[in-house]
């Protein structure tokens, strides 16, 4: 994607850095797998009634629990009330546990590892352990922005694509269809994504897989799948039904010392004798001109396909991004943020009608179509990561007719790195908690008129109100400063951090705190 300006933006919306079955020449028309509340300062997502530092167990994914009384049958979803007028939803999708609360939405981990004191009330604390595997991180924590990152496991070395500039003659390159899949490595033992998550397969899935040979591919439940195949993948039961429904397309053996042909051969050579269905060489073949790339592509795209990729003849599996792999595509894609849930109106009406995103340079923008109904209706938890299609780039860098495609957990999210100093403006209306249900507007003059008091003495603040009290945050490079009321006395609480990213981590986890037990955001202006 083309490069950005670097713009400055909001300190709270910033995303701190994270820690560090054919021969060859087999036609792309071949079948591709077929059948294919809680206190000021304590940790976020642990749950309630559990001690500061008691370790979660280490039952593994996919283990055998026993289910509670108040457990959630796959797909169900339960309203429990919250300290807000509005109930929280609990929902088990495929084994993955959510909750609508704050606590979990900011809970800056993969989504299967999250959890609250609602799932830990509604499940019981034992349950949650086990469920997520590990320690809870708290939200905005150096571990949840690791986890984020896929430090659990090391990331496997993979090749990755340029995009072509109609720089570079194709002819003679190995074309395939790129598949809209979820990109898997094998490593001999185990599947796992690019941040090296383990995906949990089926024993059977990969019993066929060879022992001595890493291999490169893609986890593929078909055109125009994305999202289902991502549901199935991430899912830590090894259902059985879920993954006959997907199939592993290799392209590459990365430890291989031949050169690209030898190593598809040797791929092809291995799962022709394995004799299973659901693990296949991916088709290739040659481009023959600028013509028969134009034809392939716009055959693909017709088809639901994302697009096409071209491999240089001869070449060695590099680590990194190389110009030996080229991706070739009408439309583009990125991930972004979600930072708002933007109300829908006429036929939408009472549910969402766009996500407010933000890309890794700061570009907000709204992406308002590709969104299913059940999307809709349940739409990406704010904070999560979102890929979405795109024709092209404004001059200001926002991205023209944008398109969902599904939430990213396989991908680290990287955003620019909080400067030394960062205007703070209102957070938007939609992550703003509701106001309580009983005689909102009695408190409301004397809090604005406090929170007005205690917004002339300083522009660069975020301010919440609560039964008449005030509490205010301000963030100066690695400063942080607290006001609230006691009375009428302004108490104050400053605090320095190692660094910029290190206090927006802290801040953000407090103002997740607030938010959760009642405090509502308020514009004194």
């Amino acid at each position: 994607m083309p490069a950005v300006p670097d713009k400055p933006r909001p300190w709270w919306k910033e995303a701190p850095a994270p820690p560090a079955a054919g021969p060859l020449g087999t036609p792309l028309g071949t079948p591709l797998g077929t059948p294919l509340g809680t206190p000021l300062g304590t940790p976020l997502g642990t749950p309630l009634g559990t001690p500061l530092g008691t370790p979660l167990g280490p039952a593994g994914p996919g283990a055998q629990q026993a289910p509670t009384s108040g457990d959630l049958a796959d797909g169900e979803s339960r309203e429990v009330q919250g300290s807000g007028a509005k109930p929280y939803v609990l929902k088990n999708t495929a084994g993955v546990y959510s909750c609508t609360c704050r606590a979990w939405m900011h809970l800056g981990v993969a989504i299967e590892r999250r959890t609250c004191k609602h799932l830990g009330a509604l499940r019981g604390q034992e349950a949650e352990r086990a469920r997520v595997g590990g320690p809870v991180a708290r939200a905005g924590s150096q571990a949840s922005a690791a986890s984020t990152a896929g430090s659990t496991d090391v990331a496997p070395p993979l090749l990755l694509a340029h995009k072509w500039e109609h720089d570079v003659d194709l002819a003679g390159w190995w074309m395939s269809e790129k598949l809209d899949g979820v990109r898997a490595y094998w490593d001999g033992t185990r599947l796992v994504s690019r941040l090296g998550n383990t995906f949990w397969a089926p024993d059977w899935f990969i019993e066929a897989l060879p022992r001595d040979l890493h291999l490169d591919g893609e986890l593929f439940g078909g055109r125009k799948k994305f999202q289902r195949t991502v549901s199935i993948v991430r899912r830590q039961d090894r259902s059985d039904a879920a993954w006959r429904e997907i199939s592993y397309l290799v392209f590459d053996a990365p430890k291989h010392d031949g050169v690209f042909e030898e190593r598809l051969r040797r791929i092809r050579e291995h799962l022709a004798a394995a004799n299973v269905t659901h693990a296949i060489a991916h088709p290739h073949e040659v481009c023959r001109s600028l013509d028969h790339l134009r034809e392939e592509l716009a055959r693909v795209e017709a088809l639901g396909g994302e697009g096409l990729m071209l491999r240089r003849p001869g070449s060695r599996y590099e680590v990194g991004r190389s110009s030996s792999l080229l991706k070739v595509k009408t439309f583009h894609d990125a991930e972004a943020v979600v930072v708002t849930h933007l109300p829908g109106a006429g036929k939408h009406k009472g549910r969402l009608g766009a996500l407010q995103c933000d890309l890794a340079d700061g570009t907000r923008f709204s992406i308002g179509t590709g969104l299913s109904d059940a999307e809709r209706d349940a739409p990406p938890p704010i904070g999560s990561v979102v890929t979405f299609r795109y024709q092209e780039l404004t001059t200001d860098g926002v991205p023209r007719f944008p398109s969902y495609v599904g939430i990213r957990d396989d991908v680290a999210f990287v955003g620019t790195t909080p400067p030394a100093v960062r205007s703070l403006a209102p957070a938007p209306a939609a992550t703003r908690a509701p106001a309580p249900a009983s005689a909102p507007e009695a408190a409301a003059p004397a809090a604005t008129a406090t929170a007005a008091a205690m917004a002339s003495t300083t522009r660069d603040a975020r301010i919440f109100t609560r039964d008449g009290l005030v509490w205010q945050i301000t963030l100066t490079g690695k400063t942080q400063v607290i006001r609230r009321t006691r009375g009428e006395v302004f108490e104050t609480i400053s605090a320095s951090f190692s660094g910029a990213a290190v206090a927006w981590r802290d801040a953000d986890a407090k103002i997740a705190a607030q938010l959760e037990a009642g405090w509502t955001e308020v514009d004194p202006e």
